[in-house]
């Protein structure tokens, strides 16, 4: 395993307040990279915005405000907001910083230099939502409306610089044949295979009748158009085309970027088009989620479902922040839309409550009760009972890793609440209380609290980079200080020493009144 870890979201659009969407995403990032910070690895996780473009300046416009002054706005808010939900990014990269400018600068030239980008003219249909232009046949496929939003398309016809997409088409096809991973999950790489074999056309990558963007540095009329701009964000962040490039050789290739499934295509041909023109190694996983929706189409305004960032705040202050963090991954598989209802966030909050919760609460009042808080030895010869909880708290390591690097992210929530679950019903089957009635069955009585208590320390431990608070409390009541543990949070992962002493434990999820 590489001993570096990258991980990016896309860059959002700072002309709107963060929602269920973009904090889905970022999310699954925060998580992501926690659990690699856990496995002692150095981690780079970078969000930002993206702040040039038609979207920015119109809505710059009807908000009568300059567009930079709009993109400071909600950028802030956006940094406001992940701090607000716990989000544990190392940068946060603005398209208007001047050292983004700076470097786009430089790729765009080196690009012109070695002919990949030339001068031509573009008329056609344009998509304004998704900053696309689309083909004649796919705006007359689509009734001329944006198959993403549903807006009519608007015509566009001006002089553009033009980048070499369609030189890269094959290269491209051969690596995602070849790389299975590199597109997940399977489908959308299908997706991808099936239009590049289509065919592609070049792409336009400059405007002049948008005056909000990067100039370009061989013709000022021009400013650089979106793609080139946005999301070359994942290495100028890195310092690419820089006077310091360090950051980026230490952590270049990404290990993933997270993106919706709606700019799939932009990331997965575009990005790996640029960056084989740049002569830079491609990412190792572009990961493309789905959406949540409400009833089957998008959730929205229209259509309900938890949407905007005041239900979210609600949500979080009646419940807490860790359970959303939780249901957001728990709610399907990851690639799959989600379907978003209060009812299933319930769920989720009650199965932290009832299954997570209470095998610590039970864990700690036991072993308090018969042995105050003193862990024993298992000194009782182990039945099958005993020896298939061993198995699941030695195995849970390994599988989690597993599922965290195929990023089967519902999976690598559940595992640990099902290690907490066979806890329980251990606890259930072997009935410390009648246990402790009995003198001559202490050695065995001290093999079920010690399992009992090494099988919840190992589920709180996996559920840190999930739960980052109530994982963190759980742990404390069973009497680690997880900072004693300094620079190598891997030491959590080793078992307690017999003698440790827990604390007294208490409700990890109270109950909600409705």
């Amino acid at each position: 395993m590489n001993s570096r870890f990258y991980i990016t979201t896309p860059i959002y659009y700072p002309n709107g307040e963060p929602h269920l969407g973009s904090v889905y995403t970022t999310v699954i990032c925060d998580v992501v990279a926690r659990f690699h910070r856990l496995q002692g690895r150095e981690t780079f996780f970078l969000t930002g915005t993206d702040e040039h473009g038609t979207k920015m300046e119109k809505a710059a416009a009807e908000a009568g405000v300059p567009p930079l002054e709009l993109a400071t706005r909600y950028a802030d808010l956006f940094r406001a907001v992940w701090a607000e939900l716990g989000i544990s990014n190392d940068d946060f990269i603005r398209t208007t910083e001047p050292r983004h400018k700076q470097a786009v600068t430089r790729i765009f030239q080196r690009l012109v230099d070695q002919g990949d980008i030339y001068l031509g003219s573009y008329e056609g249909w344009y998509d304004e939502g998704q900053e696309e232009f689309v083909t004649e046949t796919e705006a007359k496929l689509n009734e001329f409306k944006s198959k993403i939003s549903g807006k009519p398309l608007s015509r566009y016809s001006e002089p553009s610089y033009f980048f070499r997409l369609s030189r890269f088409v094959a290269p491209i096809i051969e690596h995602i044949e070849k790389n299975p991973t590199f597109v997940i999950p399977t489908g959308r790489r299908n997706e991808v295979l099936s239009k590049l074999r289509a065919g592609v056309d070049d792409l336009s990558v400059s405007r002049t009748a948008l005056s909000w963007g990067i100039p370009l540095p061989n013709d000022p009329k021009h400013v650089v158009y979106v793609w080139i701009d946005a999301l070359t964000n994942y290495i100028t962040a890195l310092g690419y085309q820089s006077d310091d490039a360090s950051r980026f050789e230490a952590f270049w290739p990404a290990d993933v970027h997270v993106i919706g499934k709606d700019i799939l295509w932009f990331h997965t041909v575009y990005w790996p088009a640029m960056l084989l023109s740049l002569g830079i190694e491609l990412p190792k996983t572009v990961a493309a989620h789905g959406w949540w929706v409400r009833g089957g189409m998008k959730a929205g305004k229209s259509t309900g479902g938890i949407t905007t960032l005041a239900e979210i705040r609600e949500l979080v202050a009646k419940y807490d922040l860790d359970s959303l963090r939780y249901h957001l991954l728990r709610a399907a598989p990851f690639g799959a839309d989600l379907e978003w209802s209060v009812e299933e966030f319930e769920k989720s909050f009650n199965e932290l409550a009832n299954v997570l919760g209470n095998c610590l609460n039970r864990t700690l009042k036991m072993i308090g009760k018969y042995r105050g808080g003193v862990l024993g030895p298992v000194s009782h010869a182990p039945s099958e009972l005993d020896q298939s909880l061993m198995a699941a708290i030695d195995r849970l390591p390994s599988a989690l890793a597993e599922a965290y690097e195929k990023l089967e992210l519902q999976q690598a929530v559940m595992l640990p609440i099902e290690l907490a679950r066979q806890t329980n019903g251990y606890i259930d089957a072997t009935a410390p209380f009648s246990l402790a009635k009995d003198p001559a069955k202490a050695a065995q009585l001290d093999t079920v609290l010690h399992l009992s208590v090494q099988a919840i320390y190992r589920a709180l431990v996996s559920l840190i980079p999930v739960l980052p608070a109530k994982a963190l409390e759980g742990i404390r009541q069973l009497g680690v200080d997880p900072a004693s543990f300094g620079k190598d949070p891997a030491k959590l992962w080793e078992q307690l020493p017999l003698g440790h002493k827990v604390r007294e434990g208490s409700p990890l999820f109270p109950r909600i009144e409705k």
